[in-house]
């Protein structure tokens, strides 16, 4: 079992894994480095191994497929994730693992937002979208974390070994934020220095796509976590639609004693008894998540005896 494992999923990193790998082992030289290379077309495998790292292959493409299998296979006290572009100064990475390890913080969040990142970055439209998704996860979750996408942190292997990963690509990190809310983990953030891709190389992600995947796993994940409210809001709007078609009529009763527009009654009624379907499968399924927060709790427990035991 690792005392400090540094996890590197890389795909096509050529470039920069040499050097992510030489810093990261100057600045925790105790620790071991895992590169899981995810089917790269380069020699980032041969590259990561010649610079004395673990490597292992990932062939399942996306970098939750990626941190699925780290975290199944390594047995670690801690887990430092870093990417493998080279955006991230290793220097900061004894502040994460010292938190994990003294501190027993679950999730350290490298906050990349509140240093250089808008500074760093070129790409005008990754800076509003990092914005967008910090703001609608703080709003729908009640929270106030300053960078949901990084890919710099830290993990206690309570998070590691007890994290269901459902994402398959990038917007692991944002299922990764939203789960360490939802189950009330301990997680602290650490402002720290961002760089630009140097030259040469290039960065994965599509800012359309994957915006867009982004979003879909925050309304997905704000449909499973927070049903009550998922619901209620649409039922809300229906019931809004049902009583702007339905007033009109009532107003030419109370006037005139008669209902001229049937079809409009129907539909408005319909429209507001779906409504309040959807409001009671809300209040059904929020009783199921709770139950499922109790089961979630004890499972931690026992996690935590296996933990002990392996350590032992």
């Amino acid at each position: 079992m690792d005392k400090i494992a540094i996890l590197v999923p890389c795909y096509n990193e050529s470039k920069t894994i040499g050097k992510v790998i030489k810093d990261f082992k100057d600045v925790l030289p105790e620790a071991n480095i895992y590169v899981y290379d995810n089917n790269s077309t380069d020699n980032t495998a041969e590259i990561a191994k010649e610079a004395g790292a673990i490597v292992r292959h990932e062939y399942r493409q996306g970098k939750g497929n990626v941190i699925r299998s780290m975290f199944r296979d390594i047995k670690a006290d801690c887990y430092l994730m870093v990417d493998g572009d080279d955006t991230y100064p290793a220097e900061e990475a004894v502040k994460l693992v010292e938190l994990v390890l003294d501190k027993g913080v679950d999730m350290v969040i490298g906050d990349r937002l509140s240093s250089t990142y808008f500074i760093e970055n070129k790409r005008r439209f990754h800076n509003t979208g990092n914005r967008l998704v910090r703001f609608l996860i703080n709003f729908l979750f009640h929270s106030n974390v300053s960078d949901m996408m990084t890919g710099y942190r830290a993990f206690s292997p309570l998070f590691a070994k007890s994290f269901p990963v459902l994402s398959k690509g990038f917007e692991i990190e944002t299922e990764m934020t939203i789960h360490a809310l939802d189950k009330n983990f301990l997680i602290e953030e650490i402002p720290v220095g961002y760089r630009d891709r140097p030259i040469g190389s290039e960065s994965k992600l599509d800012t359309v796509s994957d915006g867009i995947r982004v979003l879909k796993t925050i309304a997905a994940l704000f449909r499973e976590y927070k049903p009550f409210a998922f619901f209620s809001i649409i039922a809300a709007l229906l019931g809004g639609v049902a009583l702007m078609f339905f007033l009109p009529v009532l107003l030419e009763y109370i006037q005139t004693g008669k209902v001229p527009r049937f079809p409009t009654v129907i539909v408005s009624g319909f429209v507001a008894i779906f409504g309040i379907l959807l409001w009671t499968c809300g209040v059904i399924l929020d009783i199921i998540i709770k139950k499922h927060r109790q089961l979630y709790e004890l499972f931690l427990i026992q996690i935590q005896k296996d933990l002990e035991q392996k350590e032992r």
